[in-house]
């Protein structure tokens, strides 16, 4: 019998050790056992009132000990809690103290399996430290593809969002803000994501620019998202399912789909907005949020981002745009994979400065001459007025000779609306291999003329027309016969 409890509490002091979690000389929970639980609670406490209701610790029990609390065993548990921490305990919910305090007499009383147990299931290892990849297993990424939020995922994020919009308006305070992340080791998101998304009135973010940050973090930097999800508790509040989905997903087209749909999958295209320094192009991406040259200049250099964000409708279907704001200087400077593979590509130069243009035409001819890539060029601060630019070509004549949509004019002086250029970017990259779809940019000209569309495509459109003119011109008989009846 000795034997045999000896290798009992050998077993026991290996698998569930006292030491991380108790602090013998204070007599109190260690540090990072109170930070670990206290992160744990934020989470189980589903509606975010600061206690665990009788329905939450239900919850809870089945997510640690796959069973149901049997009848009276809750009670005695607020009993036991109330009189070693009378604040443990407010109306008939546990409070954060009174968590804290039942683990600490569990440990007390030499059940430290119990603390374990709960700290394990959570994704917490032997020294009390979150391993995310627990709770989100990681996803390789491949060549030609990207990493997007699933339905799951962005069902997830829109329940945390509803938890800490505590005054239900719509939109995150700053203070609602560090709530959300609170179970987070560090602030994930910096000042920067005010001028990633489109803002309220009072500059907070609301719930369409909440999930399109979720959706840039998830293209831009997929390892880190991942991780944030996990401290989120995403394996704690997503579908409890036996094959529980993923948040995230590998997005790629498939060659076939492509040739049989001419669209891409994806719900998330990236622009690389590519030029001169002194182009506009900060300015014309701000834009896309709404915002104009004025704007910007309230906001400091070091919260500029690199990066932003919107939805687009195109041909009844809502899709995200990320605009990436590249700064060159030379047509020699490199660009990253990210960059290189993005789904479209916009250069921007100035109409009013001779040498802009330059540039923009070097970058093509190195990094997408000869590429499926589409790409779009746009003339910015139109409101200066032209100038003839010191090139070989004027751009009109290099996006002829290239195949190239028309140069599109644009001005970020306030009034001035630039929506329809970036439903042009999002339509060529939903539509890359099918130009027919981007007949929105053609005033009057001949697509095949510009080498976007070969004589095949463009007599099936003259047939589509044809016949939705025959049917239109039969309706209105129809109606003429009836009426003369």
């Amino acid at each position: 019998k000795n034997i045999s409890e000896m290798f009992y509490f050998a077993q026991k002091a290996v698998l569930h050790p006292s030491l991380p979690l108790w602090n013998y000389q204070d007599k109190d929970l260690t540090e990072p056992c109170k930070k670990a639980l206290t992160m744990i609670f934020k989470i189980c406490d589903i509606d975010n009132d600061g206690v665990m209701s009788d329905e939450e610790l239900g919850r809870f029990q089945r997510k640690c000990f796959n069973m149901d609390l049997e009848l009276g065993t809750l009670d005695s548990l607020k009993t036991v809690v109330m009189k070693n921490c009378p604040e443990g305990i407010l109306g008939s919910g546990l409070t954060l103290k009174g968590f804290l305090t039942l683990n600490s007499l569990f440990i007390q009383r030499g059940r430290h399996e119990t603390t374990w147990t709960i700290l394990r299931k959570f994704g917490y290892n032997d020294n009390i430290e979150l391993e995310p990849d627990a709770l989100v297993p990681p996803i390789s990424s491949q060549s030609g593809s990207v990493i997007e939020l699933t339905h799951a995922g962005t069902d997830f994020l829109l329940q945390v969002f509803m938890k800490h919009d505590k005054d239900g308006d719509g939109a995150l305070s700053p203070q609602e803000l560090v709530s959300l992340f609170s179970t987070c080791p560090s602030m994930p998101w910096g000042p920067e994501i005010y001028h990633q998304v489109v803002t309220n009135s009072y500059g907070w973010i609301g719930r369409p620019g909440y999930i399109a940050l979720w959706h840039l973090k998830a293209l831009l930097n997929p390892e880190k998202c991942r991780q944030t999800l996990a401290y989120l508790g995403y394996d704690y509040l997503s579908p409890a399912v036996a094959s529980k989905p993923s948040p995230l997903a590998l997005t790629k087209d498939k060659p076939g789909d492509m040739a049989k749909q001419h669209q891409s999958s994806k719900s998330v295209y990236s622009c690389l907005v590519i030029g001169p320094r002194d182009a506009g192009k900060t300015t014309f991406c701000q834009t896309f949020l709404g915002r104009d040259r004025d704007s910007l200049e309230s906001i400091p250099e070091s919260d500029i981002p690199n990066a932003v964000i919107n939805s687009v409708t195109v041909y009844g279907q809502l899709k995200h745009l990320v605009l990436i704001d590249k700064d060159l200087t030379s047509h020699q400077d490199e660009l990253n994979s990210l960059e290189t593979n993005c789904d479209v590509v916009c250069l921007v130069y100035d109409v009013s400065n001779p040498r802009s243009f330059e540039l923009c035409a070097r970058l093509y001819l190195r990094y997408f001459s000869g590429t499926e890539q589409p790409v779009l060029l746009v003339g910015n601060k139109s409101e200066f007025g032209h100038v003839k630019q010191d090139y070989i070509m004027q751009p009109e004549v290099f996006c002829s000779k290239h195949k190239l949509p028309p140069p599109q004019f644009v001005s970020c002086i306030r009034g001035q609306s630039n929506k329809e250029i970036f439903i042009k970017l999002v339509t060529m990259a939903a539509f890359p291999k099918f130009p027919a779809a981007w007949m929105i940019f053609y005033r009057g000209r001949h697509l095949t003329q510009l080498g976007l569309l070969t004589n095949d495509e463009a007599g099936l459109i003259r047939l589509g027309v044809g016949v939705a003119a025959l049917a239109l011109g039969g309706a209105f008989a129809f109606k003429y016969f009836q009426g003369n009846r």
